[in-house]
C-alpha cells in the first residue's frame, strides 16, 4: 500500500465522545458505514456525535473491489425492529441531520426499499425536526422501489456514481454508469422537491477531463450536490491507489462544479459521501424547495 501524503493525515479524535457514540450503537445493535467501510473520518464524526447508519447489513450482495464492507457473509433476513432501533439512536444522539445508507441487497425483490421507507417513517415519528438523507444503491433499476423510498419524503436522495465510466468494469463490476445516472434523473422527476446528491472517488487512474465529464453528466441528470474525495485502499486485497490527488486539484473541481450549476460541491482529499452532510441544511435555507 502506498504511503499517504501529509494532506491525508487526520487529527486524533476525542475518544470520550467517540466512546459515547459507540456505546449507543452497541446498545441498540446498529451498524455504521463509518466502521464497516473503514472511513478515515470516523474519529471526527463520532467526536461530533454523528454517524451514517448502515441498514440491512453488514453483509453485502456485491463485491466491489474498492469497498471494505463484507461480501463473504450470507445476507440475513430483514429485522423488523431495525427501523425503531435506528430512530432511537437518532433521538439519543440528538441529530439534526441523519444519513441512512445500506449494503446492496440484490437478494430482495425491492432491493430493501421497504426497509428504507420504514426507517424514514420511524425517524420522523421520534425526531420530527431531523432532516433525513438516504444514500441508496441502484436497486437493480427497480423504479417502483425507488418511488417507494422517495414517497417516504426524505430531504435528500443520494446515490453515488463512484467513478468515471471508463473504470466501471474494474471498480464497480456489478454496477452500471447509465443506470446510476438514471436513479438520479428519475428521483428528480418523481419528487422535484427532494435534493439529489452523488459522489465520486478519485485517484484510481481517471483524468481531469474524465472527472469533469462525469460532473457534467451528473448535472445533466439535474443532480444538486456532488462530493469528490480521494480513494484510499482499505487493505492489500483491495484496488490499489493509482495517484494521490493534490488539494489544489480538488479545489479546481470545486470551482468547476459551482460554475456548471451544482448547488453544493464538497471536494477535498478526505471528503466522503456523508462527510459534513449536515451542511445540506444551509443549502435548504438558501435554495428552498417548499
Amino acid at each position: 500500500m502506498t504511503v499517504k501524503p501529509e494532506w491525508l493525515r487526520v487529527k486524533a479524535p476525542q475518544w470520550e465522545r467517540v466512546g459515547n457514540v459507540k456505546e449507543i450503537l452497541r446498545d441498540l445493535q446498529l451498524n455504521t458505514v463509518c466502521e464497516e467501510a473503514s472511513c478515515p473520518n470516523i474519529g471526527e464524526c463520532f467526536s461530533a456525535g454523528t454517524a451514517t447508519f448502515l441498514i440491512m447489513g453488514p453483509a453485502c450482495t456485491r463485491a466491489c473491489p474498492y469497498c471494505d464492507i463484507d461480501f463473504e457473509k450470507k445476507p440475513q433476513a430483514l429485522d423488523p425492529t431495525e427501523p425503531l432501533r435506528l430512530a432511537e439512536a437518532v433521538k439519543r444522539l440528538n441529530l439534526k441531520h441523519v444519513v441512512i445508507t445500506s449494503v446492496n441487497r440484490d437478494d430482495l425483490a425491492d432491493g430493501g426499499a421497504g426497509q428504507f421507507e420504514s426507517c424514514i417513517q420511524a425517524v420522523r415519528a421520534l425526531s420530527p425536526h431531523t432532516t433525513i438523507e438516504v444514500l441508496i444503491p441502484d436497486l437493480c433499476a427497480n423504479w417502483q422501489a425507488l418511488e417507494t423510498i422517495l414517497d417516504a419524503a426524505p430531504e435528500v436522495l443520494n446515490h453515488n456514481t463512484e467513478t468515471i465510466p471508463r473504470l466501471y468494469r474494474r471498480v464497480r463490476p456489478q454496477g452500471d454508469y447509465q443506470r446510476s445516472l438514471e436513479v438520479l434523473a428519475r428521483s428528480r422527476a418523481h419528487r422535484p422537491k427532494v435534493y439529489t446528491k452523488s459522489g465520486i472517488m478519485v485517484g484510481l487512474g481517471e483524468t481531469d477531463e474524465e472527472v469533469r465529464q462525469t460532473m457534467r453528466d451528473l448535472r445533466s441528470a439535474d443532480c444538486d450536490i456532488i462530493t469528490i474525495g480521494q480513494y484510499l485502499q482499505p487493505s492489500a486485497k483491495h484496488l490499489g491507489v493509482a495517484e494521490f490527488i493534490t488539494p489544489a486539484q480538488f479545489d479546481a473541481w470545486r470551482v468547476y462544479g459551482e460554475e456548471i450549476g451544482f448547488l453544493q460541491v464538497v471536494s477535498t482529499p478526505l471528503t466522503r459521501s456523508s462527510y459534513h452532510a449536515e451542511e445540506v441544511q444551509k443549502l435548504m435555507v438558501k435554495y428552498p424547495r417548499g
